[in-house]
């Protein structure tokens, strides 16, 4: 397999410059932006771990921190949904800008309260957001927003995480686009061990299905 592209950089949205991760596998077709609160989100083991399972089938990536760290320590922060929608779409500008759409489609993939930001820009972005994967995520958040959703959504909850279960069923309630929720059994929050593999494999399957011909099989 041959190198795929990397590009460090970051993109200015108001004060702040956002540290972004682009990677560009041979014969991509899409890339998923990654939309998660915290400014170590590029650097977590299953954000590696997520990007690189897309990568691998030829989906590429682009990961940015929608909170710089001084932000991750402070109170509220990570619940600012309107604040890392504006980012979201900052980051989303930025592809937009460099005509990417004429070579890839562009998809979210959303955890926790970014997840939220996620769905909120897709609603802003309905001609140019093609798919979304929420892992974990708190829809309730973007309740005014679930309506106007038109990309396909896909809901990844663990069935040991009730709460953020019953909230993802409400959401998907409320979303009027293609949609799914898929329940990982034994599964908590956190996806620990082979189940984030499993999370992997649905949001590759999901991605494949809805941006590019790319034909998956799930294990």
């Amino acid at each position: 397999m041959l190198t795929p592209y990397k590009q460090n950089f970051v993109i200015p949205c108001g004060n702040k410059q956002l540290s972004c991760e682009l990677t560009l596998p041979e014969n991509a077709h899409a890339i998923i932006i990654f939309s998660q609160a915290g400014g170590i989100s590029r650097n977590s083991p299953r954000s590696r771990m997520m990007a690189e399972y897309l990568q691998q089938h030829s989906i590429g990536t682009l990961l940015p921190d929608l909170l710089t760290p001084e932000e991750e320590q402070s109170s509220g922060r990570q619940y600012d949904v309107e604040l890392m929608t504006r980012r979201l779409i900052a980051v989303t500008q930025w592809v937009l800008d460099r005509d990417l759409l004429d070579h890839y489609r562009l998809g979210y993939y959303g955890t926790s309260t970014g997840a939220a930001a996620a769905l909120q820009a897709a609603a802003l972005l309905p001609e140019d957001i093609g798919a979304i994967v929420c892992r974990g995520g708190r829809p309730d958040l973007a309740k005014g927003a679930l309506s106007r959703v038109q990309a396909p959504t896909l809901l990844i909850v663990g069935s040991l995480d009730r709460y953020v279960e019953q909230m993802n069923r409400e959401a998907l309630d409320e979303l009027s686009c293609d949609k799914q929720l898929e329940v990982i059994q034994g599964a908590t929050y956190l996806f620990e061990g082979e189940k984030i593999k499993e999370v992997a494999a649905s949001t590759t399957s999901w991605f494949a299905r809805h941006l590019h011909s790319l034909q998956f099989a799930h294990p």
